[in-house]
């Protein structure tokens, strides 16, 4: 092995150490046997350098230094260990791998040293550096500052910029830095400030030591180096990875005779002793340059290398070197490996506080203690330029503009189509002041809100002209919102839910100085200067704090305080146990961050302790050497210190270093615009990015229980997408001095060039933790553990807001998620509080600063090429592109094809984001390129352009330009989409951007948009990543808005806080135990209504005063939601009743209603009114949220179990409820066409969201027959499972009993043919809109809902919407979802198991539940009287719409001379013996008659047989007890119904006319679809109505079509058959290829229907012959024809 040798005894070896593998386990006992071993080796070897130096110490001297044992200085002291055995001397050569082993494993071997020196040296960690002697800090000196006069410095270590390799010793030596001292002149070097606790030093006064100064250095003998060498190559230490290896050397010489050879002159002390295996990669070839002046500096002498490294922090000054790599000279900093929080050289800033004084003399001095607390508070330099910013946006926002300032609500605007169609006119009732009555008057919903006010004022003046209209408003009552007075009366969604509920239109007229405008901002909001932090003490925050000025107060008051009383007593162990458990607590408010520094000085203060105050002075004399006096002489005289004093001074120091660093923690980067510093533009550098990840600390103890090792995926990213493979770091554990810490400490370089690398890059670093196997309890359990567990993610730009480069050391907040910090598999704790950790890593430091300078672009040059000058193959594809729905599934050679056309596309100006996302790449180069296609781009549509806000599109100049665009949308529309918006702040590079100011700018000119976005600001601050962020914007949202919306939304946020108390304490409390909590919890929110108002955080325009807490109940689910219910404010409204969920994540529920109320919105601007259920939802908080409460409406499982547990499977439940509900006949058929409309929507919007878990409690229905879901658990096609089965089956939920509404019967009739033309519209319309949902949904995969992680849970969205096929396509495609899930019995089967999981049936229904299905209310015979006689008179067959026969039951009561009638079926004579087995189970009720009947059941013969046993049955019944007899059940069993009271019900007979045709009769009517394109004939057969047969049976009819002339019978075309049905939807299309239009037109289409029968020949039903030279084949044809008794081929 080549070695090169020098008098010091280093040797530097050429190859890389050999590998080792350990022989035997080693014991502690044994360890530190060989470590006594080693020690006695080395001491015997200072001896002998000593008396061949001519030095000898005095006989007293070393009879002192002999007593000091181990446990005078070793920080872990083992009481076993024998200090006797350490006088055995060491054979270095003989030492076999496994002795090295044995001295390894003793912790307490690096930190022996002798006694510190009563004078503390400092080694500085630069390429050279001079020595000197720090004054000791007094108590009483704090204030004026640390260290008087003296000059502070904290040194560079940082590795050379951009080197590549570097040649090491076997034990990490690093031959890079001098290890002697330089004359050149010592610089003193500041702080700077940094974002991510950086510390830029640069050069600034020379410092001059005064005095005499002892000069010390560490010997190191040839042997020493040889055992450190073979240790460091031990598998032993190269397996376990110890943290440090501080081999300490006593030094009792001066270096003055010492030879140093030039090669070892390279050698620093500092790497020499790194025996870390986790150090960084070596870099080769870096020489350094002599300097004359070195030979003429005094040498310095250290007590132990490690007492350097520890000064090193220290360091008054450092002297410049020119260095050399791989023959190119570089200048800066070099990076070394990272022992503490680093620090990187650069020129001082100047930031909002002065951080740095000067003496008399010019001396920059450190900070004093205040000044140095109040950098804690000072806000970081990007944070200060967004706070100055939105300062300049509130100046354009006066309080006296009443546009942006009115405060108050106005009613939101939705534009609907063919508003002046049928039932355009509504009844208006106004209330006025002075008038007892309201005005009332009919209008047109098209009439504006102007006009209403002036029919309104007609009423109060004659003259109108003397009035000032504008000055009056239309109130909503019983809601705090105004209407729009410049738009129509029918567009506000307020008007569309009156005419929605078929409910009265109640308004008020006020002018505007009567409105309630307390939201307003005043002359005193505007004065307020912006504050961001001001108003977030009140915010309920998920994370930490960070620590700021009071606490550190405190905590450095208690540290000073046992400083002192340690310095003062005599037994200082206990005092110094004291000092440390302050120092502990310091770190620990400090997120457990423990710079080197401070465990170093703790280590000596330890060791300190221990030596007798009286050898102080004696031991410097006698270390300081003769040699040294002369030198020293000539500098004047320095009292010797206390090593107490010294160590005590050193740790306070430590202290206030990371102290400094966490006050830097919060800066901007560094201003790198100095004068001095000379800056290098990023395009020009060549260098590769690289970086060092050095530590993360702030490890949670659950951390290292759980997890063995950890590593970090280290990933390079741009628009969402990498730049280069992730790296993935090394796998390493834990190390714990005063908290846990993970340590890499290595060296990331990424092979890409800074010139290439976009300005919005950005670096994401994520940890893992790879779990600790042996805590499972079986071999077997521990195959079935997790794998990895990603455990945080923190990301980084590259470039600083202000374009920067980033470097130095970055300290980066790494918040874990919920789950992380927990025992696997259990559950967070209440008010669980997000923890962070701290990630170290270090940029290299450059001399210069490297700035990122946009592209010129000339704007003069303007290139559009016209798209027809293309070919046509080039053209038809450029175009499929184009007309393409989103960029998604775009290929490489479709992107590349496109962006070469990209000016051909101008014309298509929809298309920008597939052209931007076809882009090459977004290096600097081609950004002149692409900025110069923006600005030719002509604006895009606000919806189009929200495109541009998602990952895929980073670039500052894209996302500011779509901000300009997306500016043109309404403040309704932006309120609908603001959860998008929001989401999309986490795209932003910066915190202070163009989308940042355009939503505070419209909350500043909207109190609604205000309102929500604070909500989502709010829940959004439990984000990991993003949540500081939100946190700054939140600020500003409630620093901007105004003094009224300010203290209005932290009372409704006050209120959300009480009532998630209470819904704690009744989910936590027991069954019987819930009403009780919940009445007492319910009046510590009554409380809080004492006080004042509060508005709804669901809806900010319903004001409550009081909870009404009677109402206030639970739901019987297993979250326990409860049902509030508040008293309105306004005595013209209605109480609110609200639900509040805690327990359950309603984010995804928000997104699903978010999702219907667009669709719903769409379907309105193209005319369709699908009736929908649109109810508010909001997420208030971690788990928890506010749902709006639909008023009378029910559960689909409660409507269905009065029939049974089976009544899932029975088809009336649903239509019999909307009768009870809707008694009269017209009531009925407009609830069952609210039925039919909203099942419509309901289907469309199910199936396009793939909402799943579909079951018979989360399906509701209203009494006025508007269908709707709840609980959106599960969508984008996430299956509820049932073991390895899923739950839903079919494509969405359709059962035979909605069927039954629809059809108005068992049969199908043409109502099911409308809804589904209904379906199929709406679904088309929804298929335009593709590309909106596949961006709204993109833009929300951040916000962490669990089925919402990727864009490839957008999938199912985009197959479900088919965006590549025709409308034709699409409807048969949605007609055949529609048969399947109508014949699904998987549906029906689900329903039928959650009944049987709900079944909590006891007894009757509460009170505000009907007693009867068919009864709305339970009557008693005190209302209607005592029953003397009851009989079953007749019965009679009724068709509703089917043939049934019901009872008529003759009743005579007490004081009636005339009887009256009720007509009960056969079904509810049963429901009610059934309800009277379950209330009176002890009592002997009369037999029922017996259900079961062979052969058909409604005829005749079984009525009359009923008939007679019903009538046994109730004379029976009525002779019973009379508490049975005499029940409310049976009272209410015969109260008269609407139908009862009906005289025609009597006398009506079965009219059966259009079942029973005359013979030969032919009729019905088909409606078909008639399309011609590219050469084909397309005709869809779509629905067939009132087919006729002779037998008045239901035929099973089907569709054949031909193209005549045709003698060959080649043009047959079939439909499918339609199963016993007069009314069948076909929805098929019948293709015919191969026709022109010339010969289409010679043609007539002949159709005929037909009945298929098994026994039988098919017969004619009609037919219909169409000559195609009657219609424009250029276009579609959609009509109805009726059907003829044509011939049929």
């Amino acid at each position: 092995m080549a070695q090169i040798s020098s008098n010091n005894g280093f040797k530097k070896c050429s190859s890389s150490p050999p590998e080792s593998t350990r022989t035997k386990d080693v014991g502690k006992e044994e360890a530190l046997q060989m470590e006594a071993e080693a020690l006695a080796k080395l001491q015997k070897d200072r001896q002998v350098t000593d008396n061949q130096r001519g030095f000898e110490l005095s006989s007293s001297t070393g009879q002192k230094a002999q007593v000091y044992n181990k446990q005078d200085y070793d920080l872990m002291v083992f009481p076993e260990s024998d200090t006797q055995k350490r006088a055995v001397d060491i054979d270095v050569e003989k030492l076999t791998q496994a002795e090295l082993e044995k001295l390894l494993l003793d912790d307490s071997f690096e930190s022996r040293k002798t006694p510190i020196l009563p004078v503390t040296p400092v080694l500085n960690p630069s390429l050279s550096a001079q020595l000197y002697l720090r004054p000791a800090i007094q108590r009483g000196q704090w204030p004026p500052g640390l260290s008087g006069p003296s000059s502070y410095t904290l040194p560079s270590i940082y590795q050379s910029t951009y080197s590549t390799k570097q040649t090491a010793f076997q034990n990490g030596f690093n031959p890079r830095m001098p290890t002697f001292a330089s004359t050149e002149p010592i610089y003193l070097r500041l702080p700077g400030q940094s974002p991510y606790f950086s510390y830029p030093l640069t050069s600034a006064t020379p410092f001059h030591p005064q005095g005499s100064l002892p000069i010390y250095r560490p010997v190191v003998s040839p042997d020493m180096a040889k055992l450190f060498d073979k240790i460091a190559s031990t598998s032993e230490f190269l397996k376990n990875g110890k943290a440090r290896t501080d081999l300490e050397i006593n030094s009792k010489t001066t270096i003055s005779n010492l030879q140093v050879s030039p090669k070892s002159e390279d050698i620093s002390k500092f790497d020499w002793l790194d025996l870390d295996p986790l150090s960084k990669p070596k870099v080769d070839n870096v020489e350094v340059e002599d300097h004359e002046e070195e030979k003429n500096v005094p040498d310095l002498l250290a007590d132990d290398p490690w007492d350097a490294v520890l000064l090193e922090e220290r360091s008054p000054a450092s002297c410049h070197l020119d260095r050399k790599v791989n023959g190119k000279s570089l200048s800066g900093a070099t990076v070394t490996r990272s022992q503490s929080l680093n620090i990187r050289t650069t020129q001082p800033t100047k930031v909002q506080s002065q951080i740095y004084q000067k003496d008399p003399n010019g001396t920059s001095t450190l900070p004093t203690e205040s000044s140095l607390l109040q950098e804690i508070e000072v806000q970081s330099e990007e944070v200060a330029a967004f706070c100055q910013s939105i300062t300049k946006l509130k100046t354009n926002f006066p309080y006296t503009n009443h546009c942006t300032n009115r405060g108050y609500l106005l009613s939101p605007v939705t534009v609907q189509r063919n508003i002046c169609g049928e039932n355009a006119s509504v009844k208006v009732s106004i209330e006025i002041e002075g008038f007892q009555l309201p005005v009332t008057f009919t209008c047109d919903v098209s009439s504006t809100v102007e006009i209403i006010i002036m029919q309104a004022l007609c009423w109060v003046h004659d003259d109108l002209n003397q009035v000032d209209v504008g000055s009056y408003v239309l109130k909503v009552c019983g809601q705090e919102e105004v209407l729009q007075n410049n738009h129509c009366l029918g567009s506000h969604e307020h008007i569309q839910n009156c005419r929605k509920w078929d409910t009265e239109i109640k308004l008020q007229l006020l002018t505007f100085s009567a409105m309630c405008q307390n939201l307003a901002r005043t002359a005193e909001d505007d004065e307020t200067p912006v504050d961001l932090n001001k108003h977030l003490h009140q915010i309920e925050k998920p994370y930490k704090e960070v620590m700021t000025r009071h606490p550190v107060e405190e905590l450095l008051d208690l540290y000073h305080n046992q400083v002192e009383l340690a310095l003062q007593i005599e037994n200082q162990h206990r005092a110094v146990d004291q000092v440390i458990k302050a120092v502990r607590k310091i770190c620990g408010a400090l997120d457990g961050v423990e710079t080197l520094a401070i465990t170093e000085s703790v280590k000596k203060l330890k060791r300190a302790v221990n030596l007798p105050r009286s050898r102080s002075a004696e031991q410097v004399t006698s270390l300081s050497g003769v040699g040294d006096i002369n030198r020293s002489s000539s500098r004047g005289s320095l009292n010797p210190e206390n090593p107490f004093q010294v160590s005590m001074d050193q740790l306070t120091a430590a202290v206030y270093d990371l102290l400094r660093l966490h006050a830097n923690s919060g800066r901007g980067s560094v201003d790198c615009a100095q004068s001095n510093r000379s800056i290098k533009e990023a395009w020009t550098t060549t260098e590769q990015l690289q970086f060092t990840i050095f530590a993360a600390h702030g490890i949670s103890s659950n951390w290292v229980s759980n997890y063995e090792k950890y590593y970090l995926v280290c990933s390079l990213t741009y628009n969402g997408k990498d730049l280069f493979k992730p790296i993935q770091s090394k796998k390493v554990g834990t190390y714990k001095n005063f908290f846990y810490l993970i340590k890499w400490d290595e060296l990331i370089i990424f092979p890409i060039q800074i010139s290439q690398l976009p300005l919005e890059s950005l670096l994401h670093l994520t940890l893992f933790g790879i779990l600790n196997q042996s805590s499972g309890s079986s071999p077997d359990s521990n195959k079935q553990r997790k794998g990895p567990e990603a455990l945080g993610k923190v990301s980084l730009p590259l470039f600083d807001f202000k374009r920067f480069l980033t470097c130095g050391t970055k300290l980066l907040y790494l918040w874990t998620s919920s789950h992380t910090n927990l025992i696997p598999g259990t559950v967070p704790k209440k008010g669980y509080v997000m923890e962070r950790i701290v990630l170290q890593v270090d940029f290299p430091s450059p001399t210069f600063d490297i700035i990122y300078t946009a592209p010129q672009v000339d704007r003069s040059i303007i290139q559009q090429h016209n798209l027809e000058t293309l070919e046509n193959d080039v053209k038809g594809r450029l175009l499929g592109i184009l007309h393409r729905d989103s960029s998604l599934g775009l290929s490489k050679e479709d992107k590349a094809f496109l962006w070469e056309k990209r000016y051909y596309c101008l014309k298509h100006p929809n298309c920008l984001p597939k052209v931007l996302s076809s882009a090459p790449n977004w290096k600097w180069v081609n950004l002149a390129k692409t900025y110069s296609l923006l600005q030719q781009w002509p604006p895009l549509h606000p919806l189009t352009a929200l495109e541009l806000l998602d990952s895929k599109f980073a670039d500052q100049e894209v996302r500011s330009l779509a901000v300009t665009w997306i500016e043109a949308i309404s403040d309704d529309e932006l309120t609908d989409l603001l959860p998008q918006f929001v989401q999309a702040l986490k795209y932003e590079i910066y915190l202070n951007s163009s989308l940042v100011h355009f939503l505070l700018s419209r909350a500043l000119g909207n109190i609604q948009i205000a309102h929500h976005l604070y909500w989502l600001l709010k829940d959004a601050l439990h984000d990991a990543q993003f949540g500081a962020r939100y946190e700054h914007v939140l600020g500003a949202l409630l620093s901007v808005g105004g003094k009224g919306l300010r203290e209005e939304l932290l009372k409704q946020t006050k209120l959300v806080q009480l009532l998630g108390g209470v819904a704690e304490k009744v989910r936590q409390a027991s069954g019987s135990a819930r009403q009780v909590v919940l009445q007492r919890s319910m009046e510590r929110v009554q409380s809080f209504f004492l006080k004042s108002k509060c508005r709804l955080p669901l809806n900010p325009s319903l004001v409550a005063k009081e909870l009404n807490i009677k109402s206030c109940s639970f739901f019987s689910s297993n979250a326990v939601p409860l049902k509030v219910t508040m008293v309105n404010a306004d005595p013209m409204g209605e109480e609110i009743n609200v639900m509040f969920k805690v327990g359950e994540d309603l984010r995804q529920d928000m997104l699903a209603l978010q999702m219907i109320k667009i669709m719903d919105k769409i379907w309105l601007k193209e005319g369709l009114d699908l009736r929908m259920v649109i109810f508010k939802c909001l997420s208030t908080g971690r788990d928890r949220g506010m749902v709006e409460l639909v008023p009378a409406s029910d559960t689909l499982r409660k409507i269905q179990v009065e029939y049974g547990v089976t009544g899932s499977f029975k088809d009336k439940p649903l239509a019999e409820w909307l009768r009870k509900y809707n008694p009269s006949e017209e009531e009925y058929e407009k609830a069952s066409e609210n039925f039919i409309y909203s099942c419509a929507g309901c289907c469309v919007a199910t199936y396009v969201l793939g909402i799943c878990d579909r079951h018979n409690d989360n399906i509701m229905l209203r009494s006025t027959g508007h269908m709707f879901h709840i609980d959106f658990g599960k969508f984008l096609g996430h299956a509820q499972m049932f073991g390895s089965f899923k739950r839903d089956r079919a494509p969405f939920v359709l059962t035979s009993d909605m069927a039954y509404v629809i059809n108005g019967g068992e049969k199908p009739t043409i109502r099911f043919q409308l809804f589904v033309d209904l379906c199929c519209q709406a679904y088309n319309s929804i298929r335009k809109q593709t590309n909106l949902f596949l961006n709204l949904l993109s833009l929300m995969i951040p916000s962490g809902l669990p089925e919402l992680t990727s864009i490839q849970d957008l999938k199912y969205v985009r197959d479900a919407l088919q965006p590549q096929t025709t409308d034709a396509e699409a409807t048969i495609f949605f007609t055949r979802l529609i048969e399947s899930s109508l014949g699904s019995i998987a549906t029906k089967f689900n329903f039928f198991i959650h009944n049987l999981a709900q079944l909590r049936f006891s007894g009757l229904p509460s009170n505000d539940e009907p007693i009867l299905s068919f009864s709305p209310k339970t009557y008693s015979f005190r209302q209607d009287g005592r029953i003397k006689e009851v009989s079953v008179f007749t019965y009679h067959k009724k068709y509703n719409p089917d043939k049934h026969y019901i009872y008529v039951v003759r009743i005579l009561r007490d004081g009636q001379l005339e009887p009256s009638f009720v007509f009960r079926t056969f079904d509810e004579f049963q429901e009610l013996h059934n309800k009277l087995s379950i209330i009176f189970p002890l009592w002997k009720l009369p037999g029922f008659p017996n259900k079961m009947v062979l052969g058909r059941t409604h005829v005749k013969d079984v009525a009359a047989k009923r008939k007679i046993e019903l009538n046994n049955y109730l004379q029976s019944l009525m002779s019973a007890s009379t508490d049975v007899a005499e029940c409310d059940l049976v009272c209410t069993f015969f109260h008269p119904l609407l139908r009862d009271e009906k005289a025609e019900g009597i006398a009506r007979s079965a009219d059966v006319g259009s079942f029973s045709p005359a013979q030969g009769q032919i009729g019905g009517a088909v409606k078909l679809s008639i399309s011609y394109r590219n050469g084909t004939l397309f005709i869809m057969v779509m629905h067939i109505k009132d087919l006729v047969t002779e037998d008045g049976a239901d035929p099973n009819p089907y569709v054949k079509t031909y193209l005549l002339p045709d003698t060959h019978k080649t043009s047959k075309r079939k439909t499918k058959i339609s199963r016993k049905t007069r009314n069948p939807t076909f929805n098929e299309m019948l293709v015919y290829s191969g026709y022109s239009k010339e010969s289409l037109r010679q043609r007539e289409l002949q159709l005929s229907v037909l009945s298929a029968e098994s026994l039988r020949e098919n017969f004619f039903l009609g037919g219909i012959t169409l000559p195609l030279k009657d219609f424009n084949l250029s276009k579609e044809t959609v009509k109805w024809y009726q059907l003829t008794a044509a011939t049929c081929l």
